[in-house]
């Protein structure tokens, strides 16, 4: 995810604090893995720098002055390109599943409980999201449906090695 992009996008709907666009991305974006104050602020000035956003007003308080930022129509044309080009799917090609199964192989442990933990772990992950996503909102609803269809391929991944790692020990042995 570009968080660069992301504020940005949340400024759209106009100036905003530092501290409420962290809330703002938490609230949207980062329940899993919210953002550090640090991350938004060292962002913020990047942005600053690049000319995607600009400093909308400045008040004084009884702590550091709060800079209202707002998005300049660079930002805008910005959000608005990266909205427009496609993610490029991730093949998923190098797996650290993989390389631990052939690595128990190589190592001659045992590679069918490795596969067992793993799926009991997949499983125990998938009703963690099916709980949250039976509580959730619809954005929640739909983050946890994407979390879910990626451990499902990765089970399915999971029962077709279980099934080939007789095949696998022999060509790994090679």
């Amino acid at each position: 995810m570009s968080i660069g992009h992301t504020l940005l996008g949340l400024l759209e709907s106009g100036p905003r604090h530092g501290y409420d666009l962290k809330r703002a991305f938490d609230e949207k974006f980062g329940h899993d893995r919210p953002l550090h104050y640090g991350q938004v602020y060292s962002t913020m000035s990047r942005l600053l720098k690049n000319g995607l956003v600009e400093v909308d007003g400045i008040e004084a308080g009884g702590g550091p002055e709060r800079k209202r930022y707002a998005i300049t129509e660079a930002g805008i044309t910005d959000v608005a390109r990266w909205l427009a080009t496609p993610e490029k799917p991730e093949p998923y090609l190098q797996s650290t599943l993989y390389t631990k199964v052939v690595l128990a192989l190589l190592t001659r442990r045992d590679a069918a409980d490795l596969l067992d933990t793993q799926r009991s772990e997949h499983l125990r992950s998938m009703r963690v999201l099916t709980d949250r996503k039976r509580k959730g909102d619809l954005a929640d609803q739909l983050i946890c449906d994407h979390a879910l269809f990626h451990l499902e391929a990765d089970l399915r991944w999971l029962e077709l090695t279980a099934a080939r790692l007789d095949k696998l020990r022999e060509a790994v042995a090679r």
